[in-house]
This record gives C-alpha cells, structure tokens and sequence, in this order.
C-alpha cells in the first residue's frame, strides 16, 4: 500500500526520516518541494540551477534530520537549508565585483497605480533579471528577512557591500517597474 504523504502529519514524516525510510523522505519531498523550489529559485540563473539547488538541499535535510529538534518550524528548517545551500551555489560565482551602471538614477518613489498593473509573475521575473549579486542581496534582504551583517557573513563580503547592492538592485528594480508602468498605461 502506498504512503499518503498527504495524509500523514508532519511529526510522522520527520520520524519516518530520521529512521532513513525512503518512502518518508519521498513523502518529506512531494509535501516541500514545490515551495523549496520556489526559493531556490530566487538564486538560480535559471531553472536546472534552481532544480539542482533543491536538489542538493533535500540531499542535506535528507543527512542532517537528526539535527532537526522539535523547536520551531520544520518547514522554516527545511527553507534555511535550501537558502544556505543556494547562497554556497552562488558563491561559487564571481558576483562579488558586479558593477553597474545605477548612480545616477534619480530616488524618486513610484506611483503605487503601477504596482496594481504589474502581476507577482512579472515581478518576479523583474527580480530574476537582476544581476546576480544584486539579486541574491536583495531576496536575502527583502524577501528571507536577513541583516546585512548575516548577509555579509554568508557571502564573504563586507556589510557596506552588501547595503550597496540592495540600493543598486532596488534602483534597478524601480526603472524596471517604472518601465512597466509606462508600457500598461
């Protein structure tokens, strides 16, 4: 009889792992995965790489479960992972010395009405286009709610660089959407 993975509460998951059983870590995955995916894909240059990434990240939830004590959020355990794991991916690049051309874009704020005309679809896709560098500053930022002081620490760069790049990605972003918005009016 095949496991429901549905139907099984997430405590029998995690013992079913931490006893090495593939049809729990099956389960683990089929329950996870689509939002794991997600994530990664947020580092990812494209979608093997995020794949990949996802990949390797279950492999260490897979490894580390034992590790996983009933404090906190097991599905916030598992994202950690899969954002670490990506942030090592993303190290290997050279995103450190990006430069673009942002310093003279003005700071003006965005009329909020381009915003209801932009779907989550195509802001992601705004976010996906940035620069490497730029892009992994900003989803740890904006989006996983890190400091720049964990920032800096988890990519190997100084706290100040990493406050630059979530400037330069933000300006970067608000022409973008500044674009947009001239295209749907």
């Amino acid at each position: 009889m095949p496991l429901k993975a549905h139907s099984l509460t997430e405590k029998q998951l995690i013992e079913g792992c931490k006893k090495r059983l593939p049809k729990y870590q099956k389960g683990v995955f089929d329950r996870y995965a689509g939002k794991m995916l997600a994530v990664c894909r947020r580092y990812a240059r494209h979608e093997m790489e995020a794949e990949d990434m996802m990949q390797d990240g279950f492999v260490k939830v897979f490894r580390y479960i034992d590790t996983f004590g009933d404090k906190g959020s097991f599905e916030g355990w598992v994202r950690r992972i899969m954002v670490n794991t990506a942030l090592k991916h993303c190290s290997k690049s050279s995103f450190k010395k990006e430069t673009i051309g942002v310093e003279t874009m003005p700071e003006n704020s965005i009329n909020p009405e381009v915003f209801a005309k932009i779907g989550t679809d195509e802001l992601m896709n705004l976010i996906q286009s940035l620069p490497t560098g730029y892009r992994i500053v900003f989803n740890l930022y904006a989006i996983e709610g890190f400091s720049h002081k964990e920032i800096a620490e988890n990519l190997g760069i100084g706290e100040s660089t990493s406050r630059s790049q979530l400037v330069k990605a933000r300006r970067i972003l608000k022409q973008k959407v500044e674009e947009l918005g001239k295209i749907a009016v």
